[in-house]
């Protein structure tokens, strides 16, 4: 039987690369979306996946999917949690309601897929979660406090979860990707992009598939005896 990778956020970009490469190398597919229908069904139709609408940072909505996508398929193997939100604003600027939802969403929606799946990995003694976060959760980011907050929590949660499933023979680690050529730097200027490009060692920014690559190989059994591991892929921008 193929092995199951359940994908949160799926449906654009380093999720909709994500489905692709593991469709592509076999494994069966189930991910999910929040606002993007037509596209996940297009990607879903495209790679033989299934794939449902989930809002992160509902509990009861994150355990109907998880139920679905055991029903479908009878387990699941692999998680990648990799739905989030990103914002710029300036400290002062952010009130309560932008601050729950981004840490409702990066920060307690890794948790309750990880609560969730763990569930079932447990009573198998079997799994690999890969958690992504960002490089701002390792060094903060001016002007992103918030978001920074957040995926520094996912970093946390990963190594705390790593230790008490370890014996479980369950692998957790945490992805930290730095500036990657996707919906969510669409608001970055030429200028911008420039400035990251000149400050990073390889001068250029990643690509999803970049990400994707890791991922894949983290999940696979080469990557057997890596757990509690805080990875970046961010061509050395952060070191």
């Amino acid at each position: 039987m193929n092995k199951v990778v359940f994908i949160t956020g799926g449906s654009r970009g380093i999720g909709k690369e994500t489905v692709k490469i593991f469709a592509k190398n076999g494994y069966s597919v189930f991910f999910t979306y929040l606002n993007s229908e037509e596209e996940a069904k297009k990607l879903a139709d495209e790679t033989s996946s299934v794939c449902t609408k989930m809002d992160v940072s509902d509990s009861a909505s994150v355990n109907l999917a998880i139920d679905m996508a055991i029903k479908t398929y009878g387990k699941i193997d692999v998680l990648i949690n990799n739905a989030a939100i990103s914002n710029f604003s300036l400290i002062t600027d952010i009130d309560d309601e932008n601050w729950n939802k981004m840490i409702s969403t990066n920060l307690s929606g890794t948790f309750y897929t990880c609560r969730g799946v763990l569930k079932h990995m447990i009573k198998r003694k079997s799994g690999v979660i890969i958690n992504i976060s960002s490089m701002w959760g390792q060094t903060g980011a001016s002007c992103e406090a918030h978001y920074s907050a957040s995926k520094a929590g996912v970093i946390g949660l990963t190594k705390a979860i790593a230790k008490e499933v370890g014996p479980s023979g369950i692998r957790v680690n945490c992805v930290c990707p730095g500036t990657i050529d996707t919906d969510m730097n669409s608001a970055l200027s030429k200028e911008d992009i420039n400035q990251i490009k000149e400050d990073t060692p390889l001068n250029s920014i990643g690509s999803a598939s970049d990400v994707s690559k890791l991922l894949l190989f983290l999940a696979s059994d080469d990557s057997g005896y890596i757990t509690g591991q805080i990875i970046g892929i961010n061509g050395g921008y952060v070191i």
